[in-house]
């Protein structure tokens, strides 16, 4: 059990220092995920909760319920069987769903996200069992605020994260089966950075679907029509955030795998006005640039010297592309246009110039059609501009050859190399590949993990194992929602975001050891997520925007006040409170809808 021992922050509202009411007995606690221990009860709140006649005899501990846990996890035949069973537990028991998952972090990741959860979100309408999460419809826009009301009122939710299911994960139009990419990214939030799991509200925003297999399908639980587009579209988002805003104020609003042609567009409306991110377009651009300032330092280059080729204009490529020019212009005091100028795009058609199709997204990046006679090939592009960065966000498998990438070598002694493609099928390049073609110089990391490679890299010619770094979000995205929602920022800034990547980029373990990732491991994300959320809390308080009252100017204290308010999958003693005179959290109510409202 956490300790109840109080500290100096003990009485913030979301500390988790101490017992926590409790207005549930008998079966009715035992059927809360929230408070439920199962097994694990203590004979004292079995007597005082009513329980000893529903549980065996055996008092067993958090640790004896993974073990237990993991074994009936293990015995499920495939990864989408290991989903639907963390699926289930979580249902029955969060804290031991989420020590589960962080005591087997680096091997369930994968399962309880991508890619598997991709294959969850395809079978979603066979799979389904009970609903979990906000269902909003574009077809009755006038119940979007009497059915958020039911998931509480104004304090009760700090994180929202609303998908409209139009390009999940790397499979496309998933329609309504979008409101599992919401959980499974507000389980990150949770087992990452300690936003308390019962304070989160996924959404889906159901416009329809243009999947003709899921129209098709009989059994799809969506609206069974094409997408809504246009001014209904526009409309029906606005209302949703509005009504996000009135009743839960000071939630943090994060949009999830909206479509190419939405996803920057709805950023740039919203980000003047309300705390919001993008984890497509901001997230992957934060940490590619936190990777990028890794390699760069760690290869004695600079940022101001680099010329960065992106295979990929969507909004990853944009958004890689966007934080890369906001870093140069702020490193070299330039405006965004000049150092833009270090950066080429390229698409399906070729390199993105002034006679391309482009999106507003992509036009300050266009190149001058008259000064290139080939732009059409990746390789063209490479020979021309002789870059030192390579980043992919194209999902075209094997884009990165040995020709391109020994032709960036002969100009670039230590090119820097990322294939962020996801799934791992759709990578650029594999890492050992790029590696032996540059005998080991190459500094590389992926959009996926990849086990170590090695070769004869060595000085004296002897064998080397280069730990491949994971462009991973995750150490990245909920550090910036929990710095939003424990400063109670009203905006999130550019500051924040470079503040943000600036906290990633200084726990990068290549800084002292040349042959280690150039980002922190997965496993080690939680610590990294207090380091990312003091740096954007400083900047926040620095910028304006942070609401909350009492946040400590000192480095230490700052760091103590945050690890306090992070939820922890701990068992914590059960205080008994009258039913009548309980609090929505002491009834078990917070994170499930209110029926009856």
């Amino acid at each position: 059990m956490s300790s109840s021992k109080p500290t100096k922050f003990s009485h913030l509202p979301l500390s988790t220092t101490g017992p926590l009411e409790c207005a549930l007995t008998g079966t009715a606690l035992l059927n809360s995920p929230i408070f439920n221990k199962g097994s694990a009860f203590p004979l004292s709140e079995r007597r005082q909760f009513n329980l000893t006649g529903l549980l065996p005899a055996n008092e067993q501990t958090l640790d004896n319920q993974v073990k237990r846990a993991y074994q009936q996890y293990q015995s499920r035949g495939d990864d989408l069987a290991k989903n639907t069973f963390l699926t289930s537990l979580k249902d029955q028991n969060e804290v031991l769903y989420f020590k589960l998952l962080l005591t087997h972090l680096k091997e369930m990741f994968s399962v309880v996200y991508t890619p598997t959860e991709g294959d969850a979100i395809q079978n979603y309408s066979r799979l389904f069992r009970r609903p979990e999460g906000c269902f909003l419809n574009i077809e009755n826009p006038e119940l979007v605020e009497q059915d958020l009301a039911l998931w509480g009122t104004a304090d009760d939710v700090d994180y929202i994260c609303v998908t409209d299911g139009e390009e999940i994960l790397g499979i496309g139009d998933q329609g309504v089966g979008g409101i599992l990419i919401s959980g499974a990214k507000l389980t990150l939030t949770s087992l990452c950075a300690g936003i308390h799991p019962n304070r989160t509200l996924p959404v889906v925003l159901d416009c329809g679907t243009d999947n003709q297999d899921l129209l098709n399908d009989d059994l799809y639980l969506g609206l069974r029509q094409p997408r809504v587009r246009g001014k209904r579209y526009d409309d029906f988002i606005q209302t949703f955030v509005e009504a996000a805003r009135k009743l839960f104020p000071r939630a943090y609003i994060h949009f999830e795998d909206f479509g190419t042609k939405n996803a920057r567009r709805l950023l740039e409306l919203y980000r003047p006005k309300i705390a919001c991110f993008n984890d497509d377009v901001q997230g992957t651009g934060c940490v590619t640039l936190a990777a990028l300032l890794a390699a760069l330092h760690a290869s004695d280059q600079k940022l101001s010297d680099s010329r960065i080729v992106i295979f990929g204009a969507g909004s990853a490529g944009v958004g890689i592309a966007d934080q890369v020019r906001d870093a140069i212009a702020t490193e070299q005091n330039i405006s965004h246009e000049k150092a833009s100028q270090q950066i080429w795009l390229i698409d399906k058609e070729g390199l993105l110039t002034t006679k391309s199709d482009v999106s507003a997204a992509q036009k300050g990046y266009v190149k001058d059609a008259s000064e290139w006679s080939d732009n059409t090939t990746l390789l063209s592009v490479v020979q021309q501009v002789n870059p030192n960065i390579l980043i992919g966000t194209s999902t075209v498998p094997g884009a990165f050859t040995e020709e391109i990438v020994k032709a960036m070598h002969e100009n670039a002694p230590r090119p820097i190399i990322f294939p962020l493609s996801n799934p791992t099928r759709l990578h650029e390049a594999k890492p050992a590949d790029l590696l032996n073609w540059t005998n080991g110089k190459a500094l590389v990391a992926t959009g996926s993990p990849f086990d170590p490679v090695t070769g004869p890299w060595g000085q004296d010619g002897g064998d080397v194992t280069i730990e491949v770094a994971e462009c991973n979000n995750s150490v990245v995205f909920p550090g910036i929602g929990l710095g939003c929602v424990l400063s109670r920022a009203k905006l999130l800034t550019d500051k924040m975001l470079v503040a943000a990547v600036e906290g990633v980029a200084s726990l990068s373990p290549a800084l002292k050891d040349a042959t280690a990732p150039l980002l922190p491991d997965v496993e080690d994300v939680r610590p990294v997520s207090v380091q990312v959320a003091k740096h954007v809390i400083q900047a926040a308080v620095k910028e304006g925007v942070a609401t909350e009252e009492g946040i400590p100017s000192d480095d230490g204290e700052l760091e103590e006040w945050i690890r306090e308010q992070m939820w922890n999958p701990e068992y914590r003693p059960l205080k008994l409170v009258k039913m009548e005179n309980a609090t929505r959290a002491a009834k078990g109510e917070l994170g499930k809808a209110m029926p009856g409202l």
